[in-house]
Formats: structure tokens, C-alpha cells, sequence
């Protein structure tokens, strides 16, 4: 027997009655990958184009995109999406800002914009090296709203 539980439904959050204010979130994570294959996306040389430049407008997108995605995410205005590329030791560190003015924050706009830059990535390099890896995709910093600022303790 099927038993229903109406309490545990999935449901999207009321933010009608909440104030409409200035808000960001700032989210990061990593692309792990040989160095060889890192100084091709560098210096953009790989047989696929601009890696960086490819994986930039597909985090934009996937930042505008979110709530299409991600089931019970509110649709909101973006006011500015940026995503910015960092060479580590161990590949890439890919960062979003997002901002908006709106009732509702851009935690889940910020994740997904670095989710998809990492996957562009991915895809991009697969062919010059298969043991690519995705890792550490998480909130670094969230503002604004009734709760205010967020940071990740960094330790």
C-alpha cells in the first residue's frame, strides 16, 4: 500500500511576502587534469576551440537556465552572471558571481552556472585525456535577504 504523506511533498517555497533586496552568491569549484592537458586550455589550444571561452557562456546560460532545471527553484531576473577561470596545480578553478534583485536568493544560479562551466569543460577535454575529474562544487558566499551574509568557513 501507498501510503501518502502530504507533509513530505515536495513544494515551492512562498516568497510572495518577502522583501525584494539586493542579492549575490558566489560559488566555486574545481576541473582536475594533467597539467599538458591544462596548458591546452590555457594557452587555447585544444582541437574542440576556447574551452574557456565555450564553458564561460554555457555557465551564463545555465545560471539564466536554473529554475528550468531545478525543479522547485523559483524563475527570477539575473542582473549579472560572472564566471571566471583560475589555473591550479591541479587544472582549472572555475568561479560564478550572480546577482539579482529579487525576493529570492541566487545560491542555485551561482552552483548551477559552475556545474555546467566544469561539465563544458569536461566535454571539451575528454578527448585529449579520459581521467578528467569534477570536484568541490560548493557555495562560497551568499548576501542579502532577511538572513544576510554567508561565508564558507575556509579552514
Amino acid at each position: 500500500m501507498n501510503e501518502r504523506h502530504p507533509e513530505a511533498e515536495a513544494r515551492m517555497v512562498d516568497v510572495t511576502a518577502k522583501n525584494v533586496t539586493d542579492r549575490e552568491a558566489l560559488a566555486a569549484g574545481s576541473v582536475l587534469m594533467s597539467p599538458a592537458t591544462a596548458d591546452l586550455v590555457f594557452e587555447r589550444r585544444l582541437d574542440k576551440g576556447d574551452a574557456l571561452e565555450v564553458a564561460r557562456i554555457a555557465g551564463i546560460m545555465a545560471a539564466k537556465k536554473t529554475s528550468e532545471l531545478i525543479p522547485l527553484c523559483h524563475p527570477i531576473a539575473i542582473g549579472a552572471v560572472e564566471v571566471t577561470f583560475d589555473r591550479s596545480a591541479g587544472g582549472v578553478e572555475i568561479e560564478a558571481l550572480v546577482r539579482t534583485s529579487e525576493r529570492t536568493g541566487v545560491e542555485m544560479e551561482a552552483l548551477s552556472a559552475v556545474s555546467v562551466a566544469a561539465l563544458t569543460i569536461y566535454d571539451m577535454v575528454k578527448g585529449t585525456e579520459r581521467a578528467v575529474a569534477i570536484t568541490d562544487v560548493r557555495l562560497l558566499r551568499k548576501s542579502g535577504g532577511r538572513s544576510g551574509l554567508w561565508e564558507r568557513d575556509q579552514r
